[in-house]
């Protein structure tokens, strides 16, 4: 499940949700990513962050499919914040649900190293010196590229 929205979320109250009847899941992983009051050594009031609505859904979608071809997953939600937000603010839940722990772990880090390079948002970070562009990470891309397949159709990594 996908939701793409400017409104907070209770993280309690979505995995209850998610997980509600289904006896077959065995193990829960989430993920809750926060806003920073400091970034690169600098203090941030807040973060802005926008998105192409349609496109970033169905980008998020793409992710969740690829998550459920590599884990036997009973069930995962993945709610992503746009608008302006303040540090301590959640931006991000992902929450993953198997019969077996190791692959709610597994799936849960894939998710989330993926989002971090594959979501089409764009972040603003609010300085003492104005505005700027949050930019891609090469740790980012390194964290990612752990999970690209290998030639034989397998996992690489996790």
């Amino acid at each position: 499940m996908i939701r793409v929205q400017a409104e907070d979320f209770d993280p309690g109250v979505e995995i209850a949700a998610l997980t509600d009847g289904k006896t077959s899941i065995g193990g829960v992983a989430s993920f809750i990513g926060l806003v920073r009051d400091i970034a690169d050594g600098d203090q941030v009031s807040a973060m802005t962050l926008e998105h192409y609505p349609g496109m970033t859904e169905r980008q998020l979608e793409e992710v969740e499919r690829e998550a459920h071809s590599r884990w036997p997953l009973d069930a995962s939600l993945i709610i992503h914040r746009y608008g302006r937000l303040e540090p301590g603010d959640r931006i991000v839940l992902v929450v993953t649900a198997s019969a077996h722990r190791q692959a709610a772990l597994e799936s849960c880090a894939f998710l989330i190293d993926w989002l971090k390079t594959k979501a089409p948002f764009w972040k603003v970070e609010d300085t003492a010196d104005g505005e700027r562009w949050v930019e891609a990470r090469a740790s980012d891309d390194e964290a990612a590229a752990r999970w690209q397949r290998d030639d034989d159709g397998g996992r690489a990594g996790g």
